[in-house]
Order: C-alpha cells, then structure tokens, then sequence
C-alpha cells in the first residue's frame, strides 16, 4: 500500500509469466513462459484488489473515516519482465505492466484532481475551517494507518505464536463457522468441550465482534459456536508461500486483522 497527501493506493504483485490472454470470465489465462510452458488459470487480480480496496474502505468507514470519493483506489503491478498482453488485448487501467515499471508514463487527470485541487486552495489561503478540516482528516488518517493490526495472530498450545495470514477453514463442520469473518470478527478462542467415543471431541469457538473504535470486546460481544475436532485452519505463515493446516485441537486462540 503506497500513502500520498491526495490518495492511498494498494498495490496487488503478480508475479505472473508469459503472454497474458484475459478469458470472458475475466480470468486471465497465462501461457509461454519460461517457467510455465502450459496453459495457467489465474483469478482475475483487478477484482482481487479491488476487493482489498472495498476491505481497507470498510474499515476506515468502521473507524470514523470519511474519505472522499475515489480516495482509495488500486493498481496491479506486472513484476515479471516476460508478462505481457497479447497484441489483440489491453490490460485493464489498473495494471502496470513490467515496461511502465522501468519507463513511467505521466499519469491523466484522474478521481483525485478535485480532492488535490481542494488541498492547494486551502493551503493558498482558503478558509480556514477547509484548512482545519483537511488537517484532522490528515491526523485521523495517520493514526488509523499506525494503529492497523498488519498480520493476524495464532496463538498455539504450549504459549508458540504465529504471525501471517489466516485463509479459511476446512471440515465438515465448516458451516457452524460461516458467520466468522475478518471483517466482522476480531478474536478467536478455542476451548475444549466434550470428548465422546473413538476419540471424537467437540470445541466451543468463541468470538468476539470487531469494533473499530475501542480496544477489546466487552463481555457482552462475545458470541459462540460449538464444532466437531474435524475442523481444520489454513494458515500461510509471514515471509512464507507455503500453505499449513492446524487442527483446531492445536489452536488456542486467533487475533485477526481488519
């Protein structure tokens, strides 16, 4: 994510190779690179980011930010110098490819220009309330950034702590848990209820619901869910590609982030 005076921008990289043909479904289909001598299927990465874009929204939205309209938008950067277009199709506004990388085109006139244009004039000697009013929109979105929670949290038996990304979870019992999202909940608690036969056990999932605006949850917002132990937690650890799986047994608690 790359934070200016007149916009926050998050940034999506693909490491995608090859040429690039974009399927009427909006996936985008790779083929002919070096690494990649067969057709590869990829989600289309403008909605991907565009779906961060409406994430970071919503929580600003959630922690009292009114931002202007189109203050938060999104690009997709190419990082790999063998991607490319095929001749008969053009990459979404959005992407940037590997060659605008080394040789940066100016940037149009775009949804900010009226925003900026509306910070120059204050700054010239605009009333003072406008120029008040971008000064708190400018703290208030610097202590919301420097207070975000950047990863989520496990916390496993034996007091071990993981950093990274919690993606989903698996098991039969996966739709007792459906409500659970990061958008809606910040806390996790795993507790152990009841064991029946053949080593069959059921865990209590406790949680709490997000709240932008104050630290912790109160009492009265925790909610729970009771689930067999089949359940298991896909984790992709920081600094890391590789995708783990985590027994719910092993779990004892999951802070995630907003």
């Amino acid at each position: 994510m790359v934070v200016t005076k007149e916009k926050v921008v998050v940034i999506h990289v693909k490491n995608f190779s090859g040429h690039v043909k974009i399927d009427s479904d909006g996936s985008w289909i790779c083929a002919g690179g070096e690494k990649q001598p067969k057709l590869e299927n990829h989600p289309n990465p403008v909605v991907e980011a565009k779906r961060q874009v409406e994430v970071l929204e919503s929580y600003f939205e959630q922690r009292g930010v009114e931002l202007p309209n189109g203050y938060v938008t999104c690009r997709v950067v190419l990082s790999n110098p063998s991607c490319r277009a095929l001749p008969f199709i053009d990459f979404p506004p959005e992407v940037v490819p590997f060659d605008q990388l080394i040789t940066p085109q100016p940037e149009t006139k775009d949804v900010f220009t009226g925003w900026n244009s509306r910070i120059k004039e204050a700054f010239r000697g605009g009333k003072k309330e406008d120029l008040d009013r971008i000064n708190r929109f400018n703290q208030q979105l610097h202590f919301v950034l420097s207070t975000a929670p950047m990863w989520d949290k496990f916390e496993l038996e034996g007091n071990k702590h993981l950093l990274g990304e919690f993606l989903r979870f698996e098991g039969k019992d996966v739709w007792a848990l459906r409500q659970i999202k990061r958008s809606k909940v910040s806390r996790l608690v795993i507790q152990k209820s009841a064991m029946f036969g053949f080593g069959c056990s059921e865990f209590q999932v406790l949680y709490s619901a997000r709240d932008y605006r104050s630290q912790g949850a109160s009492g009265s917002k925790w909610k729970e869910v009771t689930v067999k132990s089949s359940i298991e937690v896909l984790f992709q650890q920081q600094n890391s590609t590789k995708v783990r799986k985590f027994k719910l047994s092993s779990i004892t608690s999951m802070s995630l982030s907003a």
